[in-house]
Parts: C-alpha cells; structure tokens; sequence
C-alpha cells in the first residue's frame, strides 16, 4: 500500500496521449495521461473507460453529442461507445480501465501507445 501524488506522478512525463500506469485496482489500471489536441475516433468493444480531469478541460465528442468535463468531473465511456477525445489547451485526465483496454480501442495505428507504469 502507498499513497499516490497524481501531481508528482504528472510531473515525470510531458508526451500527449501515452497513458501511463500509476497503479491497480482488481482488473482495472489506474493511468494518467496529458492530452492536448484531438484523437481518433474509436471504441471499446469490451471495456468501460472512465475519463476523471485533473486539470484543464475535455471534450469528448460522441456521434450525437459532446461530453464537456471540467476539473473535478468524470464521464464514464460505456463499452461499445465511439468516441472522439478532444483538448484544446493540455488537460491531465486520471482514467480507470480494464488491462485489456487500449488507447485506440478497435484501432491500430501510430498513437496506439502501450501503457508503461511510472
């Protein structure tokens, strides 16, 4: 058991969209990330994602709406659901996730990022 500093951990990396693992919880990482632009649109097909702003602010499109998520908020991305996250300034996100998630879900391509723990 140990207490982790979300900040201190922030501080160790500057890259956008590579998750990185900050600890476990059952089945589920515990990861942060810095985001800054738009994504790729993609989806989860086995795996919840919950999306917890640190700082800054997240949209995440969705095909009929957008989530806006603020410092101190989260949005839970049900499996299935195809999404687009987007960050206009740098935001830092804590995500919640099964170990089987990966950053481009059903995707393939150059940001797939294989999440490493720090």
């Amino acid at each position: 058991m140990e207490v982790v500093n979300i900040a201190a951990k922030l501080d160790l990396f500057t890259e956008h969209w590579q998750p990185r693992i900050v600890g476990e919880l059952n089945d589920s990482y515990v990861k942060l990330v810095k985001l800054k632009g738009e994504f790729v649109w993609h989806n989860h097909e086995n795996e919840d994602e919950l999306f917890l702003v640190v700082k800054g602010h997240l949209t995440i499109k969705l095909r009929d709406r957008d989530l806006s998520v603020s410092a101190g908020e989260f949005a839970i991305i049900p499996r299935g659901v195809e999404h687009c996250p987007v960050a206009d300034e740098e935001v830092h996100v804590l995500l919640l996730e099964p170990k089987t998630t990966r950053n481009t879900g059903d995707l393939h391509n150059e940001r797939t990022f294989e999440s490493r723990w720090i």
